[in-house]
């Protein structure tokens, strides 16, 4: 019990206390004067009268007022959901045919021996200068430039001759130092020498080549 509700019941149980003391009073009072019946009818309709009643309880104290929550965060509804149609890839399977077989190394037999070539029935000559070969080239053939300026020496040369014993072409095997000298050498050459052609295994006239030299020496008076 709260601490004013047994205040307010002390002071209930006080007034009844006097009320029971005066009432005792009244009745000797009565008794001393005679008038107890009287007295007696008096103090019934007092008592009876009074009706002590317990005061009622105070109210309860009113509730706390409530804490203001905040408001709940809006509802959000969750992304719709994106069906991805996946196309799986259609993967054919290749049989690979097994690899062949090695091949089989079979020995052969050797070849039989070639029949030897057929002895040949003319012998090859090669192509001959027809007459000397000093006689190609003589003093008179000196060039002027090179006699003037005192150049000598040997040309070694070479001649392509054809079937018909004509010269073809020449080649300078060894210069003697001066372009001029080797120059008037091929010149000469292939304009003066004749040939007999030279010959193959069957007595036939074919190419061929002479090879000789000249000396280009300044003559003296």
């Amino acid at each position: 019990m709260a601490y004013a509700d047994q205040n307010q019941m002390s002071g209930n149980r006080m007034t009844v206390f006097i009320v029971v003391a005066i009432l005792h009073i009244v009745v000797g009072y009565a008794l001393v004067s005679g008038l107890a019946a009287s007295a007696y009818k008096k103090i019934k309709e007092t008592t009876s009268a009074i009706d002590i009643k317990d005061e009622p309880p105070p109210p309860p104290p009113p509730p706390p007022p409530k804490e203001k929550l905040p408001p709940p965060p809006p509802i959000v509804a969750p992304p719709p959901k994106i069906q991805l149609n996946v196309v799986t890839p259609h993967i054919e399977t290749v049989q690979t045919p097994p690899p062949p077989a090695p091949p089989q190394v079979v020995a052969l037999p050797p070849p039989p021996p070639a029949a030897p070539p057929p002895p040949p029935r003319f012998t090859a000559k090669p192509a001959s200068l027809k007459g000397a070969s000093s006689g190609l080239m003589s003093d008179n053939d000196y060039p002027t430039s090179a006699m003037r300026e005192g150049k000598q020496g040997v040309t070694g040369f070479r001649l392509t001759v054809g079937p018909d014993g004509r010269v073809t072409d020449c080649t300078v095997t060894k210069s003697s130092g001066s372009p001029e000298l080797d120059d008037t050498t091929c010149k000469l050459a292939t304009r003066r020498a004749r040939f007999s052609p030279a010959l193959d295994g069957d007595g036939k006239p074919t190419s061929g080549s002479y090879a000789t030299s000249v000396r280009w020496q300044i003559p003296k008076d």
